[in-house]
């Protein structure tokens, strides 16, 4: 059975991270109430051509932003009770809400887990207090290993953690004892990102665009000095030890790793983020909500403010829609799919967008011999190495 997953974007948060570029922003209880209702509206309206509970059948929900957990359990709840009347909930959904530290206890993580929730991904970022400070971060490693303890006692039995890693003035020992301390709260997943200076961050204009180097995993570029040694970034060769070290690390504690980024128990990857990877449909709610579904691509308006008063005064809020020709489908599952450990299949590739593989084959082997790349049956699949120089890889082969 084909089926959907829903994303709902939460834009508030009680401050703004210093690396962060997301579509979020301070909230009191008015405008909260408003983003609910409309959000709610926007539901509505997109099961309004189906019979109550007849829309496609949903097997994943994420909540993100913006940090769910500062909208309420209230708030959350009778969204996703929207969602069970208008779409076809699977018995066994994957229903995730992102979750800060700060706003994680214990008596909105039982409501949550009540009402319906069963994944929680905590954004712990770093287990050094300095370094969140840095970030911009409003919670202690303390109030992480709390969170943890307070979804456990809930009942959640699916944990992801967020890390970083690449910090300003983060030392590779500093990211050793983070990957130890998040392994030993024993979460069912983690997600390793490097981290990325967007040029409308805080982050930015505090180290300078002046010593901001590539930092996008798969990328490589050099690195100038910093005008203050408390905002230098690992230079590449270290980021990139990082990330080979987390590999290895996770490996061997058990955390198999999927996607460039992630790394599971086995049974608990991110069905939701999967369904991203392998071009699968999902529809999104909320402000800057991006969909793909049924071969059509939009997004929903960015600005909070507007997407509410647009919804609710019965406007259009949808932006960018269009068909992507099978071409650009093409270009899309080798980009996607060299994310993934599963990679790619040229059997696939010929029987979905009736283009022929050999030319791409012919160049994934010449990366294979420099260990980058490698076949396994009729796939092929980036090796960890790989993975740090992966838009250059795909840059490559799409030039074939």
């Amino acid at each position: 059975m084909n089926t959907a997953g829903l994303y709902v974007h939460i834009p508030f948060c009680a401050s703004k991270c210093a690396y962060c570029d997301f579509v979020s922003e301070p909230g009191d209880s008015a405008a909260m109430d408003r983003m609910r209702k409309a959000i709610i509206r926007h539901i509505k309206e997109a099961g309004a051509t189906a019979p109550k509970g007849g829309g496609p059948a949903v097997d994943t929900v994420y909540f993100g932003g913006g940090t769910p957990t500062y909208f309420g359990d209230k708030r959350l709840l009778s969204l996703l009770g929207i969602i069970g009347k208008r779409f076809r909930l699977t018995r066994d959904a994957e229903i995730t809400a992102e979750c800060n530290p700060d706003f994680a206890d214990a008596k909105l993580l039982k409501s949550m887990y009540k009402g319906g929730f069963n994944r929680l991904s905590i954004g712990a970022q770093s287990f050094d207090d300095g370094t969140l400070q840095t970030l911009g971060r409003r919670h202690t490693a303390a109030d992480t290993e709390a969170a943890v303890r307070n979804a456990r006692d809930a009942g959640f039995r699916n944990l992801s953690l967020d890390l970083m890693y690449g910090l300003p003035g983060q030392s590779p020992e500093q990211w050793d004892e983070t990957l130890r301390r998040a392994v030993a709260l024993k979460p069912e997943h983690i997600s390793c990102y490097a981290l990325k200076i967007e040029s409308d961050s805080l982050l930015f204009n505090r180290v300078g665009a002046n010593c901001v180097r590539p930092q996008t995993l798969g990328e490589t570029g050099g690195r100038t000095q910093c005008a203050s040694t408390a905002w230098e970034l690992p230079s590449d060769d270290i980021t990139a030890d990082m990330y080979l070290a987390a590999v290895e690390f996770l490996s061997r504690s058990g955390y198999a790793q999927y996607e460039i980024s992630n790394f599971a128990r086995p049974g608990y990857e991110s069905r939701h983020n999967l369904k991203y990877w392998r071009m699968q449909d999902y529809l999104g709610f909320g402000p800057a909500a991006h969909s793909d579904y049924h071969q059509r691509r939009f997004h929903t308006e960015n600005d909070p403010g507007a997407y509410a008063e647009a919804v609710l005064n019965g406007e259009e809020v949808i932006r960018a829609l269009e068909r992507l020709p099978d071409t650009e489908r093409a270009v899309e599952y080798i980009m996607l799919g060299l994310r993934l450990v599963h990679g790619i299949s040229g059997n696939e590739y010929a029987r979905r967008f009736r283009a022929d593989f050999t030319a791409i084959e012919r160049k994934l082997e010449k990366f294979a011999v420099h260990g980058l790349a490698e076949r396994f049956g009729d796939r092929w699949r980036l090796t960890p190495k790989g993975f740090l120089v992966q838009n250059q890889i795909v840059g490559k082969l799409l030039e074939r």
